[in-house]
């Protein structure tokens, strides 16, 4: 059992370099996964959803027998991994990893109806987090992988920048309500309302229903917006620069071009 629980450690996870079996297993769960996708949005189709209805359930069925399978034998597997060792301990710590829930989550809308009767409205939201089921594909992809590294490398500084955005949200909206209040009450009616606005304007997004129309409100919309475009310039920068901290550790061992950084093997 030792060795089956090994060589199913391998292939779910692939910690094997060229193995081919892993490689079946990626492309088949990740097509399965993208096909799961294109179901869910071609069942808000009133027309394709009531011709193909039996289609899609069946579907739906075999693909969450088949996720079911997975997370069952990652489950059994996972204490493979020295970060889960242990029979109990170390799978309840691999139960409430983030890809673990997140593979709970792709099966979960399948199996709460059948023991938790719905309304239809509630039982329409609950099949809609199917959509979570995208999120798998974040185990097999190489680039989200790496998103995920700068993400982290970088989680304090960005939490500082979207802190600062938070706080100039908030004093661009505020002033905004105090100078337009009286000229359009119904707009600017208060400051959470008037927050749309300060978002809008950040974001340089300019939808044009709330604008400022008093000669003060003008010119702090004015400087808001130039403002916004600074500061939401500061997240973007941040992720460039740990995109390029990851490339470089990923190439160091790596033969490369001094100039152009391209591989010389």
């Amino acid at each position: 059992m030792n060795k089956i629980k090994s060589r199913i450690y391998e292939i779910i996870e692939g910690p094997v370099p060229g193995d081919t079996a892993h490689r079946a297993f990626e492309f088949f769960i990740v097509t399965l996964i993208t096909a799961n996708v294109l179901a869910v949005m071609m069942e808000t189709e009133k027309a394709i959803h009531l011709r193909y209805s039996n289609a899609f359930k069946t579907f739906d069925t075999f693909s969450v027998a088949i996720f079911t399978i997975e997370y069952v034998m990652r489950f059994w597997a996972c204490t493979k991994n020295p970060k889960f060792r242990g029979a109990l301990l170390g799978r309840t710590k691999y139960v409430f990893s983030p890809l673990a829930l997140i593979d709970l989550l792709a099966i979960l809308p399948f199996y709460l109806p059948l023991v938790i009767p719905f309304d239809l409205r509630i039982l329409r939201a609950i099949r809609l987090i199917r959509l979570a089921r995208l999120l798998k594909i974040g185990r097999y992809s190489e680039a989200l992988k790496l998103f995920g590294k700068v993400l982290k490398a970088k989680k304090e500084e960005l939490i500082a920048a979207v802190f600062l955005l938070f706080i100039l949200l908030i004093v661009s909206s505020s002033l905004l309500y105090y100078v337009e209040n009286q000229a359009q009450p119904d707009k600017f009616s208060s400051i959470p309302a008037s927050m749309w606005w300060g978002v809008v304007t950040l974001t340089t997004v300019g939808y044009g229903d709330i604008f400022p129309v008093t000669p003060i409100g003008k010119f702090l919309g004015a400087v808001i917006s130039l403002l916004g475009i600074g500061f939401f310039a500061m997240p973007a920068g941040l992720l460039s620069a740990g995109f390029i901290e990851e490339i470089r550790k990923k190439r160091v061992g790596q033969k490369c071009c001094p100039k152009c950084g391209a591989d010389l093997e």
